[in-house]
């Protein structure tokens, strides 16, 4: 069985994420791509605003010796962490679900010729604003190479 390559563009990242997280626990082995232009909806300025704080309490400038969990800038990693969160992770069967997932930016060599797969509950019609990852990410500071 191959495994199968997800294309994250358009597609909301909590359902896209609770639909992967279902998936690995069953047992798949998944790929990601393009998770850049994975989308997060809701007002531009309150998507940043939460994640920008969700950031910086895992700095160790904004809090005495780094309290909280350290949060990804990367777009790759942000999504990761957000299927991971969907995951029974204090488990072993979360965590060795975990390593079956595979995220990357863009369209790694190696799957270009392989069918994408689109999951149509996580895609979103653009109605109403939204905020993709790799916006999110470059905000944040990260220097992943996409729109920055």
């Amino acid at each position: 069985m191959s495994m199968p390559v997800i294309d994250a563009t358009g597609h909301v990242v909590g359902r896209l994420a609770s639909v992967l997280a279902k998936r690995l626990l069953n047992g798949e082995e998944i790929v990601v791509v393009n998770a850049e232009k994975a989308i997060v909806t809701g007002r531009r300025r309150v998507v940043f605003e939460e994640y920008r704080t969700r950031h910086q309490r895992g700095s160790t400038a904004s809090r005495m010796r780094g309290i909280g969990p350290n949060y990804p800038r990367r777009p790759d990693m942000i999504l990761r962490r957000t299927i991971s969160r969907m995951m029974p992770y204090q488990q072993p069967r979360g965590r060795t679900a975990l390593k079956r997932l595979r995220v990357y930016l863009s369209v790694p060599d190696e799957f270009k010729e392989k069918p994408l797969e689109t999951i149509e509950v996580a895609k979103r019609p653009p109605q109403g604003p939204y905020m993709s990852l790799g916006e999110i990410a470059t905000l944040l500071g990260s220097k992943f190479g996409g729109s920055a």
